[in-house]
């Protein structure tokens, strides 16, 4: 499975590029990246949501018999360490303000960290997985990047640490755990990877349907229907024609 290295380490790379022209942008044109990121959220909850319930999750099924325990356990999962980090820091921190950035910051540093994991898994299921994947993660990196540094500037941090520390924790950790994960990954058997595979459509299922849908809906941007729709018709024009 060599020749899926470079693939997946790409689209990982990728991804951490755009997250870091995200957190550039709202630094430098901060009028427009407040007022356009939602579109960006629409279109990659579309593309999430589609691919993984119309092509990596019949995929993992079609792996492994136990593959929706491990579905729900993906998306479980990422709720509950949510819920715990912002349990846990907001009892603990006494500075309620600076808690408001790191909390945010943590958890998008171990959804980052995640995503490297799952552009190991679907590049090593397939190139045209890994693709459909990617798609939809490396779109929602660049609102991600946006997110994080808004939050921690918002929370008191000075601009300087803010753009360091979200650009280590939203960008460096996607390529960081697609190396990590993938000499494990290469080398496990077909049933393993398709728990892995349906561990990772939960996760994708939680950010666009539970992280990235709740901001569309909260901001009720005129045109975020229309991005929401175009995410979800281009999924199904690149599922189809593989068909």
């Amino acid at each position: 499975m060599h020749d899926t290295f470079w693939p997946a380490f790409g689209a990982s790379f990728l991804a951490a590029l755009v997250t870091s022209i995200g957190i550039y942008v709202i630094r430098r044109f901060e009028r427009w990246g407040r007022e356009n990121s939602i579109y960006f959220v629409c279109f990659a909850a579309g593309v999430l949501i589609s691919v993984s319930f119309m092509h990596i999750i019949p995929k993992a099924f079609s792996m492994n018999a136990h593959a929706p325990f491990y579905l729900f356990g993906g998306y479980m999962g990422l709720h509950l360490f949510n819920r715990f980090i912002n349990a846990f820091v907001c009892d603990k921190n006494a500075d309620e303000r600076y808690a408001i950035g790191l909390v945010p910051m943590v958890g998008i540093g171990l959804h980052s960290f995640i995503d490297g994991f799952i552009y190991s898994i679907t590049f090593t299921v397939s190139m045209f997985t890994g693709f459909l994947a990617a798609t939809g993660m490396v779109l929602h990196e660049f609102p991600e990047g946006i997110i994080t540094y808004l939050l921690l500037v918002r929370a008191g941090f000075r601009e300087r640490l803010a753009w360091l520390l979200a650009f280590v924790a939203a960008a460096v950790t996607t390529p960081l755990g697609m190396l990590v994960s993938y000499p494990y990954i290469s080398r496990i058997d077909k049933p393993f990877l398709g728990a892995l595979l349906a561990f990772s459509a939960g996760a994708l299922v939680y950010v666009g349907a539970t992280h990235l849908l709740p901001q569309a809906e909260a901001e009720r941007k005129r045109y975020s229907f229309l991005a929401l729709g175009a995410g979800v018709l281009i999924a199904m024009i690149i599922i189809f024609s593989k068909s």
